[in-house]
């Protein structure tokens, strides 16, 4: 199963679209993971086009109240649970180390202690392991700033075990 991992579109407010690579990811994936901050109805109902509505999908602190998305959400998927959470309602004191802690323990308290935590917010892309936890955050699929060009992760997954390959770096590496 691939899954594709997105987050921080930002659009409209600091892109116009999904570049084209991404759309076709998210078109080719099994199933998507998205980590909030759409920025609009338009930007959510896109990626629910482009998935066939395969998509986990979590609010962001740039998302409408309308979306109405959950702020922590699992998916179970290929034997691995993923959490996803955008990050900004866990821990905003400005201390990364701390902000990534609660990420964590929100993550091993969802999904338990194999689970993957799934994070955006920061715009940085990320694939680490802390505290006993994988976290990945994909960066921003439109390069949004503070990025400095679009990213995302492919997971290729089956029974129970995973490999992340990081966009663009990886392009397609799972045709």
């Amino acid at each position: 199963m691939q899954v594709a991992i997105l987050g921080d579109t930002h659009i409209p407010s600091r892109a116009s679209e999904l570049p084209q690579w991404v759309q076709d990811c998210l078109v080719a994936a099994d199933y998507t993971l998205h980590t909030g901050d759409f920025d609009s109805t338009e930007a959510y109902d896109t990626v629910l086009a482009l998935t066939d509505g395969m998509v986990t999908a979590v609010a962001g602190n740039a998302d409408p109240p309308e979306l109405d998305l959950p702020e922590v959400d699992t998916a179970e998927l290929g034997g691995v649970t993923f959490v996803v959470t955008h990050g900004d309602a866990v821990g905003s004191t400005g201390d990364a180390e701390a902000e990534r802690a609660e990420v964590t323990d929100v993550v091993r308290e969802r999904g338990g202690a194999d689970a993957v935590g799934v994070v955006g917010h920061s715009h940085e892309p990320m694939d680490e392991e802390i505290d006993g936890i994988h976290l990945l955050n994909p960066g921003s699929a439109t390069g949004a700033d503070p990025a400095s060009h679009p990213t995302m992760f492919l997971v290729e997954v089956e029974d129970g075990e995973y490999e992340t390959v990081h966009l663009p770096d990886g392009e397609y590496a799972f045709d």
